[in-house]
């Protein structure tokens, strides 16, 4: 299922100004980040499982590679061998390698990674939201768990607001949870990020 970014943004700002909602929303927080540029996207973008990237490494030919990363985010590099790459940007995937090499290996490596083809990206958001099922991410941006509720159709009335869990499988299995009520309504808070194959559950309030 694949949804405009715009789209939902809209959706988000709707959801979250509504007047019935159980907690205030400042305009300024309504979900709506800048569009993401697609040079910004690519810096900003996760490496994911089934990513296809090119690394090189600066006069040592030897090392470029083309490296698939399987479904937890490793891959196999020469001379480090198994690597975990996933979760990370390009830049930081560069800079894990650079460090790598230049412990046992190399004097100041210049390492440069790049995205060489893209695997479908998705993620699930379960319970109490108008939508549950599984959602594509738009292209290469980012998407926050803002926004991602929005793309599941906003909260329902049952939905418990400030605690909403996100079980995490990329660089290792674990549960996060988020507070969005507080989040949505302190400008300072920086979004909550999604990663690929994230599954985001809504709970249900009890009376």
């Amino acid at each position: 299922m694949t949804v405009n970014l715009s789209a939902i943004r809209r959706v988000l700002a709707v959801l979250l100004g509504l007047a019935t909602a159980p907690w205030p929303c400042p305009a300024q927080n309504a979900g709506n980040p800048p569009a993401i540029l697609p040079s910004e996207a690519s810096q900003t973008y996760r490496l994911a499982a089934n990513d296809l990237v090119r690394v090189r490494v600066f006069q040592e030919d030897d090392l470029a590679a083309e490296l698939r990363l399987s479904r937890d985010g490793t891959t196999t590099f020469p001379l480090l061998g198994v690597i975990n790459l996933g979760g990370k940007t390009v830049e930081e995937a560069a800079a894990s390698i650079r460090e790598a090499l230049g412990k046992d290996y190399l004097v100041n490596p210049q390492v440069t990674v790049t995205v060489v083809e893209y695997a479908k990206r998705r993620f699930t958001v379960l319970g109490q939201v108008q939508k549950p099922g599984s959602y594509e991410f738009p292209g290469e941006e980012t998407v926050t768990l803002l926004q991602a509720i929005a793309m599941g159709g906003g909260f329902t009335r049952l939905a418990v607001q400030g605690k909403v869990t996100i079980t995490r499988t990329t660089g290792g299995k674990k549960t996060l949870t988020v507070d969005v009520r507080s989040a949505a309504s302190d400008p300072g808070t920086k979004p909550f990020e999604i990663f690929p194959d994230d599954t985001i559950i809504v709970s249900e309030r009890l009376f």
